[in-house]
């Protein structure tokens, strides 16, 4: 059969099929898949993808705009629907184009429509970072379960409190994504360097990270009990060990921090707030921007200039009321 012939559904399969060749990670397989159910809901008789208009793909656009609702996860059905968030209309948009690029590839159409179709414009988002104060309650809930009591003591230590100190401070310490901290593997955690080794995306791309000698004790102190039966290959943070051991994965990680954040009073727990704090942190701290953006892993230099921008209107406050000449009224 001839490429040109190939239905949507063939060739996001194929798309995706390609992607995971190439060694995409499996988080974005998925997000790509999400955006294209909606694809498909939309041209719901699977048309020949080269049949498929500039015009048509416009009206798809506008239908996810005005048309489509989603259901936050765990809504009910009486639950009212939300339309899609703008960052969720830009992801379909990319995964479109990836889908129509790799299309251009494979012969299958002739030309990219979608990049005659102006993308969604995104608002740049707050950058949200944690407070010194914020992070040594997060250590104080790790150590013990909820506070009762005026006198604000708490209830039994958890088992699990050398583990998810050891993540908060691996987290802060390093700028690590979520699903990256779930992948690292003994073999990749250097103790004698303080370093961990970061495979991820496309062409598994290595780089490395590190973290400081308080980091270094929490791990150790994580690690110590099964040290001598651990092998390189096995995972770092584990879940029900040692009854039922199994790697810790993103959804968990989240539900962990979430609940950690309770605990402490924090609000808006979540993983990739403690890479912004650690970014924010490195640059306040006299870090560069090209070593953060080695650090972090991020291919250019937008996300770390986002950064830099904050970094300095930090600075630009702690001027204002710091000025020695307007402070002494000289």
């Amino acid at each position: 059969m001839s490429t040109k012939n190939l239905v949507l559904t063939q060739c996001v399969e194929g798309m995706l099929f390609y992607k995971r060749a190439s060694g995409l990670s499996s988080h974005t397989i998925d997000d790509y898949r999400v955006s294209f159910k909606k694809l498909s809901l939309y041209f719901k008789d699977d048309p020949p993808l080269a049949s498929v208009t500039r015009d048509q793909l416009i009206a798809f656009f506008a239908w996810l705009r005005t048309d489509y609702v989603c259901r936050p996860s765990g809504a009910v059905k009486s639950d009212k629907q939300k339309p899609l968030a703008p960052k969720t209309l830009f992801n379909i948009h990319v995964a479109v184009s990836a889908l129509w690029t790799w299309a251009v590839e494979e012969n299958v159409v002739e030309k990219n429509i979608v990049h005659a179709i102006a993308m969604p414009k995104l608002a740049e988002q707050v950058v949200e970072t944690f407070t010194k104060e914020q992070i040594e309650a997060m250590l104080t809930a790790c150590m013990r379960s909820k506070k009762y009591g005026n006198n604000g003591h708490s209830s039994n230590e958890r088992p699990t409190a050398d583990r998810d100190r050891a993540i908060v401070l691996t987290l802060l310490d390093t700028g690590l994504r979520a699903q990256e901290l779930c992948d690292i593997k003994m073999g990749d955690v250097n103790m004698s360097g303080n370093s961990i080794k970061v495979l991820k995306g496309k062409g598994n791309k290595e780089r490395v990270v590190y973290f400081g000698k308080r980091t270094a004790k929490a791990i150790y102190k994580y690690l110590l009990p099964s040290l001598s039966a651990s092998k390189p290959d096995d995972y770092l943070l584990l879940v029900d060990y040692p009854r039922d051991p199994r790697p810790m994965t993103r959804q968990v990680l989240g539900h962990l921090l979430g609940r950690l954040g309770e605990r402490a009073g924090v609000q808006d727990v979540y993983p990739h707030r403690f890479r912004h704090t650690f970014a924010i942190n490195y640059l306040r701290n006299g870090g560069d921007v090209f070593t953060l953006q080695s650090l972090l892993g991020h291919s250019d230099l937008a996300m770390v200039r986002r950064y830099a921008r904050v970094a300095q209107m930090d600075c630009e406050r702690v001027h204002q009321t710091a000025s020695p000449v307007d402070c002494w009224k000289l």
